[in-house]
């Protein structure tokens, strides 16, 4: 891996569950060397109880033998080395000492205040390692927030007020079907860490990353101006189409969705060709964009009653044919499986790390292509502590009799 971005690098994982892991994914599928330490007395990450299950006999519900895997681990985990360290064991500090000192960065996705309170906050880790960037990604950020300080997806997307955007005016709050705050928030949290990583080499000196879930997906809510939109009268919940861009949204055919994006003028009459209707090109409704965003429920409406009618291969070919950007809706699992995304790796097959692939499962690839550079997540997940002989031994200096007390007092 070393013509990799990130190869020389090593990251401390002490993420469990999804934000954190994912921020942690990315590293290492940038070539980062990523020892996950996981809690030997729970299990380890909470990912590794997520069903489904992978093992010789392929996807199941509940986990039936001992190397079943789960799906959610099978993906997190790639490309990283376990080993198993109890935090609040009196012994483990000095363990995690050793790795520190021999890391470039440190990730963790605890509440606010847990690393402080077990003693190994970034205050301690600077004065092990003064290069050490150390990255939390928490629901609300160092200082804590709401309630006890627990955040989850679905509390996040509330509070953001991204589940406000969605759906049409009076509807119910609409939950992102994908856990966005638990993924936009780690993708910060690696900006973040790599600048700090880069100032580190040109000072000498790490520092403190604090990215939190809230803030994270509240400012992307914030890159629309739904404050002046509220100002104006315009409603910031338009449902399946977006009347200040018309025409523009969802329509359904007679067999399926299609997404239609023509707000400029070029687009729009190109859509009057598709409908064979050039005449609403110059009709003073349609003529201009202003006119068209004044006018945009009855040109939604034309648009929806010719689609209606027609299969949605046709509406999609007179659509291209018009130089009109329109899109099939696809469901998720077809989406992943476009053949564009599987050649560029943006999308890879997963394994199992005894029983190999699993066929049609698919997970997230490093969806960053390089000219002068490998990224990829290649390597299966590991097994819980697989590695604490080749990290505590081999890279640490730990003797095999070290190790075992280790393991007999319950540290690791």
């Amino acid at each position: 891996m070393a013509d990799r971005p990130l190869a020389g690098r090593t990251v401390i994982d002490l993420t469990t569950a999804l934000s954190g892991p994912y921020a942690t994914l990315l590293l290492a599928g940038l070539g980062a060397r990523v020892i996950k330490v996981e809690n030997p007395l729970t299990g380890g990450d909470s990912s590794r109880n997520n069903s489904p299950y992978v093992g010789a006999g392929g996807l199941t519900a509940v986990r039936g033998e001992g190397d079943d895997m789960s799906v959610s681990m099978m993906l997190r985990g790639r490309n990283k080395q376990s080993v198993t360290l109890n935090l609040k064991h009196p012994r483990a500090r000095e363990v995690l000492a050793g790795l520190v000192r021999v890391a470039d960065v440190m990730v963790d996705n605890y509440s606010a205040g847990v690393t402080d309170r077990l003693g190994v906050g970034y205050d301690w880790a600077r004065e092990v390692n003064p290069r050490i960037v150390c990255t939390s990604v928490s629901g609300f950020g160092a200082q804590g927030g709401p309630g006890s300080g627990k955040a989850m997806d679905t509390i996040v997307q509330a509070l953001s007020g991204v589940m406000m955007t969605a759906g049409a005016p009076g509807e119910p709050p609409v939950r992102f079907g994908l856990p966005v705050g638990d993924l936009v928030a780690p993708l910060y949290a690696v900006i973040g860490t790599l600048a700090a990583v880069l100032q580190a080499d040109a000072t000498g000196h790490g520092q403190y990353v604090d990215v939190s879930m809230l803030g994270a997906l509240t400012s992307l809510v914030a890159c629309e101006p739904f404050d002046a939109y509220e100002k104006l009268g315009l409603p910031s919940r338009t449902g399946a189409t977006v009347p200040r861009l018309a025409p523009f949204g969802t329509f359904p055919a007679a067999d399926g969705w299609f997404a239609l994006c023509g707000p400029t003028d070029a687009f729009a009459r190109g859509l009057f060709a598709a409908l064979d209707r050039d005449e609403l090109g110059a009709d003073p409704r349609f003529a201009t964009r202003d006119a068209r965003v004044a006018h945009a429920a009855e040109l939604h409406d034309l648009l929806a009653a010719w689609a209606a009618e027609r299969p949605l291969a046709s509406v999609l070919d007179l659509l291209a044919r018009h130089g009109v950007p329109a899109a099939e809706v696809r469901d998720p699992v077809a989406a992943v499986r476009d053949p564009i995304v599987l050649s560029r790796g943006e999308v890879v097959p997963l394994a199992h790390p005894r029983h190999g692939r699993v066929e049609d499962l698919h997970g997230t690839g490093v969806p960053i292509r390089f000219s002068g550079a490998d990224a990829a997540l290649d390597q299966p997940a590991p097994a819980l502590g697989e590695h604490n002989n080749e990290i505590y031994g081999g890279l640490l200096g730990y003797s095999d009799d070290d190790i075992k007390s280790l393991a007999d007092d319950g540290v690791i």
